[in-house]
């Protein structure tokens, strides 16, 4: 059972990540190392929440998309950390990022892919059959366009599953507009997402 949120473990862990997060900045490979351990766990959930809507016979296993978000991640150079959730909104980002890349290589000369969104966040949507990650992925291209912000909020609740609050400090903003952005996306997303 995992410690809970405001408990001396899971606190001292977030600090630990913090802490890791500003030396892998620093250009410091070990803490980078140090890091892995630590995050697995919370990488494997992050993955095992976006692998939720796959067909049973989706090619890509939720640990193969932990390696691959990870390997990614190592990988970026220059980056600032700003914390835990900064780290894991990125996490989240490629996680995204690599199952697009999977439906569009393994459904090159067909309209679908192999992931069915069943609900976005609080309440589920009438999604209708067949709809897939390629057309969220648009969706959230349009979003993107428009509203940034917005954009990014359902990619952190919807995908990585952060409460409001950790999408707020995530992202640097009010848990207030938080929640009115994540309304507004979720409306607009479904009205894009629903047969015409």
């Amino acid at each position: 059972m995992d410690p809970g949120e405001g408990s001396p473990t899971r606190s001292s862990e977030r600090h630990e990540v913090s802490r890791l997060l500003a030396a892998w900045s620093a250009h410091d490979p070990q803490a980078r190392d140090a890091l892995i351990p630590i995050v697995h766990e919370e990488l494997r959930r992050l993955a095992h929440r976006y692998m939720r809507g796959e067909r049973a016979r989706h090619t890509l296993q939720t640990t193969a998309l932990v390696n691959e978000a990870y390997m990614r991640l190592v990988d970026v150079e220059r980056i600032e950390w700003r914390g835990r959730g900064h780290f894991f909104a990125m996490a989240a980002m490629l996680m995204r990022r690599i199952l697009v890349d999977h439906a569009r290589d393994r459904d090159r000369d067909k309209r679908g892919g192999n992931v069915i969104l069943t609900s976005i966040g609080d309440k589920p949507i009438a999604a209708p059959p067949g709809l897939d990650v390629l057309a969220l992925d648009e969706a959230l291209d349009r979003l993107s366009a428009m509203d940034p912000q917005q954009a990014r909020i359902v990619e952190l609740r919807f995908f990585a599953g952060m409460t409001i609050e950790e999408t707020a400090d995530a992202l640097d903003i009010s848990p207030a507009t938080v929640k009115r952005d994540w309304t507004w996306a979720k409306a607009w997303l479904h009205q894009q997402l629903s047969p015409r």
